[in-house]
């Protein structure tokens, strides 16, 4: 269900009413709060979704403009009915943060926010794929014009290849026993839907391993999603992009929902947060010094009571950064 309104500055929203809750909002403003409050004050959604982040950033913040992009068609239409002409939205891949900011004449940014990982609406949609617990065709592609589907890899890659990504992407135990069975059950017919996956797993993965941990399937899935959607390559690329977009003072939020994510997150925010001078020198030169302050200690999970109303949150990891200086 779509519905129509008027935002606070009178301008017309449409808002959708599809149960979607935006995960961490408060402490999203909390962070934001010191860069956004200021006049002429720009945020940069890197992955605007639905545009739920984006939308308290813009009741919060009357006077600050903002900015969305996302690879998926599907959430750029959503987004561009909440928002309305509050925002400047563009399709694009967070990796591409530089050239669409420079595309609008931004050279500096106040707020940047990388929600990562599937959506809400890609893992309600059914002609997606990226749902273990629905049986629908294998996709997983963030962007429909991708060249690549999961039901391709499953297809193509060769066991060895199959169990990397089920080791590295999905940090799956089981990953050559998965892997010997997919190139064994492709032999006889294609694996184009989840349930024949979901299946598949659940046959190839030990009976006790099966007991715990929830759906055997879901690692399999995420190293798939990752594979297909490049994710880890695309976050190498657009953390230091962001940081070096940033203005002096701006803040950076990043939300991410596993280790894989976290953990090249945390290497883009440490690098940049850490003295480049080598030790020991007596004066650290101006060049050296961190161009971060890390304002989050490691990692903030989602509070208890918001994984009660949002279970979505329950693997969220959160990480916050203020920019100190300009990059050299």
């Amino acid at each position: 269900m779509i519905q129509a309104g008027i935002d606070y500055e009178g301008h017309p929203v449409i808002r959708e009413q599809m149960g979607h809750t935006p995960v961490a909002t408060d402490r999203l403003v909390e962070w934001m709060a010191p860069a956004l409050g200021r006049p002429g004050a720009v945020y940069f959604d890197a992955t605007i979704g639905m545009g739920g982040h984006a939308a308290v950033i813009a009741e919060r913040f009357p006077s600050c403009r903002i900015v969305g992009l996302d690879r998926d068609p599907a959430a750029i239409e959503w987004s561009s009915q909440r928002l309305g002409s509050r925002a400047s939205l563009r399709r694009a891949g967070f990796a591409e943060i530089a050239a669409v900011a420079a595309s609008l004449g931004l050279d500096q940014l106040d707020g940047i926010l990388f929600d990562l990982g599937v959506s809400s609406v890609q893992l309600d949609s059914d002609e997606r794929g990226f749902a273990y617990s629905r049986d629908t065709p294998l996709d997983m592609r963030m962007d429909p014009e991708l060249p690549v589907t999961a039901a391709d890899i499953l297809a193509t890659y060769s066991q060895v290849q199959l169990m990397r990504i089920l080791r590295d992407y999905g940090e799956e135990r089981f990953a050559g026993r998965i892997a010997s069975r997919i190139v064994t059950e492709r032999a006889d017919r294609p694996l184009t839907h989840s349930g024949q996956l979901v299946e598949l797993v659940r046959q190839a993965v030990p009976a006790p391993a099966r007991r715990k941990g929830g759906n055997p399937a879901k690692r399999t899935f995420q190293a798939l999603r990752i594979e297909v959607n490049g994710e880890l390559d695309q976050i190498a690329l657009a953390l230091p992009a962001a940081i070096r977009l940033l203005r002096p003072g701006g803040r950076l939020v990043v939300m991410s929902y596993h280790s894989l994510e976290d953990a090249a997150v945390k290497r883009a925010l440490r690098l940049e947060a850490t003295s480049k001078a080598p030790p020991g020198l007596p004066v650290e030169p101006e060049s050296a010094k961190p161009v971060l302050r890390i304002l989050t200690r490691g990692a903030e999970p989602a509070s208890a009571s918001e994984i009660q109303s949002n279970p979505r949150s329950a693997s969220l990891r959160l990480r916050a950064a203020e920019k100190i200086r300009e990059m050299t």
